[in-house]
């Protein structure tokens, strides 16, 4: 049974996967060359993107998030979400992993390969807003971008929006205190208008319009096959939307990169360790608790991403735009990207050896085609 499931999702995985899909990789890595390339050569143009934003929020990048998740949310039928329950498991590792594990860690990581073993070849100024970037970026979970991932990975589509909204409301609460606590301070100041704008233009914005454009589509007899066109219409139009927000990011910071390439090195280890190790152990704690493979790949995705867009705007909000704490965050983005892409091999990879264990539903019958 676990070899013909095996055989079944790689061959579903090969059909889904196009040729730009199968090397986006190497697409991801020439955006990011693009984007520090071009960010070096006309920077006044990146200048004056990086000005059209509203409390910290850049609204052409969130455009192209836009792009990017709504053809993944019209794949949701909100009235499923009742059902999720069943899958209470994932929600309970990635919940433990994303706020009991991923904050922590980051920090430990953080003093160790920042403020002791690195620190020799850092500047002595900037040593602790390094290790408040890194804690930064891992107090909140990633929201937007956690959609691309679990669609590449196959995850249950119900799931994971369930998961990012119980995330977006822990985080409102949590996530000052959290970072104050690893901070050592007694109080932070957080954007809160960034942080609510955030999920209000990420999360809210794009499952309302995703939510009536779907129901427009399935009405009347062909309304299913509507809905697969459009899907497949817009898909590659949703992976240029990630390329081109990755050619913006680099582009806002590719003269600074290009300018500290042995701090970036060094910052990208704890942040690497990091991201592997939380969607490390959140894969196996859910295939030990019995969860679905469709349900364990995105709760790993989850627990391991980050909501980089609020990190750098809260970096640059408490310490400023040339700051250690935005640079760490900026970091974040360039090796997040290219690992959560090997995260998701990996884990499309071992679907086989995943479902061995007695009691795991198959993955076909956890999220049946179609």
């Amino acid at each position: 049974m676990s070899v013909q499931c095996e055989t079944t999702a790689k061959k579903s995985a090969s059909a889904d996967m196009g040729f730009f899909e199968r090397y986006l990789t190497l697409w991801v890595l020439l955006c990011i060359i693009a984007g520090i390339a071009l960010g070096h050569w006309t920077p006044q143009t990146f200048q004056g993107i990086a000005q059209l934003e509203i409390a910290q929020i850049n609204l052409p990048v969130a455009l192209l998030i836009w792009l990017m998740i709504i053809p993944m949310l019209l794949k949701i039928d909100l009235k499923a979400l009742k059902d999720v329950g069943e899958h209470w498991r994932g929600i309970g590792v990635t919940l433990f992993v994303n706020w009991g594990v991923k904050p922590f860690s980051m920090a430990l990581l953080g003093w160790l390969f920042i403020g002791y073993l690195f620190r020799d070849w850092l500047p002595e100024a900037q040593i602790d807003s390094y290790i408040a970037g890194l804690i930064l970026l891992a107090a909140a979970p990633c929201t937007a971008m956690v959609f691309v991932w679990s669609n590449l990975s196959r995850g249950e589509p119900h799931f994971t929006l369930t998961q990012v909204a119980l995330n977006d409301v822990i985080m409102v609460f949590a996530f000052a205190p959290i970072v104050a606590l690893l901070l050592g301070m007694s109080s932070i100041v957080v954007p809160w208008d960034t942080l609510l704008l955030s999920v209000l233009l990420y999360i809210v914005v794009p499952l309302v319009i995703a939510n009536i454009w779907r129901r427009l589509l399935l009405r009347g007899n062909k309304g299913q096959q509507r809905l697969e066109r459009t899907l497949n219409t817009l898909h590659p139009w949703s992976l240029a939307a990630l390329l081109a927000t990755l050619v913006l990011l680099f582009g806002f910071q590719g003269e600074q990169i290009l300018k500290q390439p042995l701090i970036i090195l060094l910052l990208a280890v704890p942040i690497l360790i990091q991201v592997l190790f939380n969607s490390g152990l959140a894969y196996l704690l859910n295939r030990a608790v019995k969860s679905p493979h469709c349900v364990a790949g995105p709760s790993a995705l989850i627990g391991a991403s980050n909501f980089f867009e609020l990190a750098v705007a809260t970096a640059i909000a408490l310490f400023g735009f040339e700051s250690g704490a935005a640079l760490a965050t900026v970091v974040g983005v360039l090796i997040e990207v290219p690992v959560m892409l090997f995260a998701v091999r990996v884990i499309n990879s071992s679907v086989g050896w995943y479902e061995q264990r007695e009691g795991i539903q198959s993955y076909d019958e956890c999220c049946p085609p179609g």
